[in-house]
C-alpha cells in the first residue's frame, strides 16, 4: 500500500467556535456537510466534525510542522476560543509550544530544526 495522504476526523465541542478557532489560525474552512467541515491550509487538511466525545476530545494530540514558530505563536496567542497557549520551548530537535484548541485538543506546534 502508498499512501497519498492521512486525514484526521476532530470532534468539536462547539461547531462554531471551533470553526472559527480554526479560521483564525490560517486554516480556510469549506463546507462538507451541515456537521462536517474540511479545512486547509498549505498542503495539510482536516476534517472538522459536529460531534463530540469528551474523553476522545481530551486525549487528542496533533502535530502541526511550521516554518515560523514565531509568527505561528502569535497567531495561536490572538486566536478565539483557544483554552491555553504554553510558551515556546527550545529542544534538540527544533522548537515547540502546545495549544489547546476549544474543545480540549492539544496541538503541538513545531518548528522542526534543520540540517546543518
Amino acid at each position: 500500500m502508498e499512501a497519498d495522504d492521512i486525514r484526521v476526523f476532530l470532534p468539536s465541542k462547539d461547531y462554531e467556535s471551533s470553526k472559527e478557532f480554526y479560521t483564525d489560525l490560517g486554516f480556510l474552512g469549506e463546507r462538507v456537510t451541515d456537521d462536517l467541515t474540511i479545512f486547509e491550509n498549505g498542503n495539510c487538511t482536516f476534517f472538522l466534525q459536529n460531534f463530540y466525545k469528551q474523553q476522545h476530545a481530551e486525549n487528542l494530540m496533533l502535530q502541526l510542522c511550521v516554518s515560523n514558530i514565531d509568527a505561528a505563536y502569535l497567531c495561536a496567542q490572538s486566536a478565539r476560543h483557544k483554552q491555553k497557549v504554553s510558551s515556546i520551548e527550545h529542544e534538540p530537535w527544533g522548537k515547540v509550544f502546545y495549544l489547546w484548541g476549544p474543545s480540549g485538543e492539544l496541538w503541538h506546534v513545531t518548528e522542526l530544526a534543520r540540517s546543518q
